[in-house]
């Protein structure tokens, strides 16, 4: 079960620099850092309107003096005073991703940023160098991997339940964007533009979650990809709103990965489904208290969260409640705000030994999603040729 009793020695004082009023996403940061009293928001740059932006701050008890106009001024002003924020929580478009962060380390501060990181891997690597050169923690927001089944997923494939595995199959894939809705959606309109929201569209924003949960279920690395994507909604070339890419594993498992908005009908389907020699396992972010297993020759079981048949994995401490009661987006978000606030406890006091026993989504992880949209545009604009990961 959760550890309620474990605490900081204060709480670390923590803002965030977009994610202001209307943002489903910014609520979310906000309300999985609150949950454990692990963070304190202290200051903000919320959004791009002065009077909209000083307005939402109040409303949501941040001061008014700590309530910034941009970035640079915040982390400027924060880092003279001696109460000055320690953290922030990026959660803007993909396109500011690495002048804020840039600006953000240099101010010594630690970063928890939304995916994907940069729109390239070189730009990405200065970020890890950077970091590193601070000492200060790179958290990436893979909001889905803080659920107990998922972790469940990784255990039983590392011992080898299901056997060696052979084949895994990845799909995120909504309808919602299926008409031209940017028309008429800021939210989904910068997403669909290239220079803020980066060569790629729904393999940046849905794609790259999916591929991390398949990755940290299963420890596979790519070898090569093939991609093909496509524009179903005109207007949003050269961005596609559906792509397919067929993955080769260098232990030579392969996998398929599909990447939709224009999936009618669908709400998500957002799943991983791992293949092994002797055995299955299935998680749908949909059906996030369960897991799917499935052993050749018998019958097919649903694992349930928070039973005591579940593994107890601490580095996630994932576990909130008992069995029965449905967990859900909330939970796995707080799951990672909790684990970024250990790492950022420890790394500030040098304290290597718990740093590294610590599981959470870094940098690293952040790299390999930019290194997946970055190999997947090469191969769709070279008639879905075969390009080396």
């Amino acid at each position: 079960m959760f550890n309620e009793e474990r605490r900081l020695d204060q709480p670390i004082r923590w803002a965030m620099v977009g994610g202001g009023r209307g943002s489903e996403i910014g609520h979310a940061h906000r309300a999985a850092a609150a949950r454990d009293n692990f963070f304190t928001l202290t200051a903000g740059c919320f959004d791009l309107d002065p009077q909209r932006n000083l307005e939402f701050a109040q409303n949501i008890g941040v001061a008014t003096e700590r309530c910034y106009t941009n970035y640079q001024a915040m982390f400027d002003a924060e880092t003279a005073r001696d109460d000055g924020i320690q953290a922030v929580s990026v959660a803007t478009p993909n396109g500011t991703h690495f002048a804020i962060c840039t600006a953000a380390l240099n101010a010594n501060l630690h970063v928890i940023c939304e995916k994907p990181v940069t729109f390239t891997v070189a730009e990405s690597e200065q970020l890890k160098a950077l970091a590193s050169a601070k000492n200060k923690i790179f958290a990436v927001m893979y909001g889905y991997s803080g659920y107990q089944t998922v972790h469940q997923a990784r255990a039983m494939i590392e011992r080898g339940d299901i056997g060696e595995v052979r084949v895994v199959n990845m799909s995120f894939a909504h309808g919602f964007h299926n008409t031209a809705i940017e028309e008429h959606s800021p939210g989904a309109k910068w997403r669909m533009n290239p220079e803020i929201s980066g060569p790629s569209y729904v393999l940046g924003d849905l794609g790259t979650h999916t591929f991390y949960l398949a990755s940290l279920m299963t420890e596979l690395k790519v070898d090569q990809l093939s991609c093909m994507r496509q524009s179903f909604i005109e207007s949003r070339a050269p961005l596609e709103d559906n792509a397919h890419v067929m993955l080769k594993f260098t232990s030579g498992a392969v996998g398929t990965l599909w990447a939709s908005s224009v999936n009618a009908g669908s709400m998500h389907r957002q799943i991983v489904r791992v293949v092994g020699e002797k055995g299955s396992i299935e998680w749908w972010d949909e059906r996030p208290n369960q897991l799917l297993v499935e052993m050749q020759g018998e019958p097919a079981k649903t694992l349930e969260r928070g039973m005591g048949y579940m593994a107890d994995d601490d580095a996630v401490s994932c576990n909130r409640i008992g069995g029965g009661h449905p967990e859900g987006f909330f939970e796995s978000w707080a799951n990672l705000y909790h684990r970024y606030a250990l790492a950022m406890d420890a790394m500030d006091k040098a304290d290597t030994e718990r740093l590294d026993a610590l599981w959470y989504p870094d940098i690293d992880d952040g790299i390999e999603g930019v290194r997946l949209l970055e190999c997947c545009v090469e191969s769709a604009d070279s008639d879905s040729a075969w390009v080396k990961f």
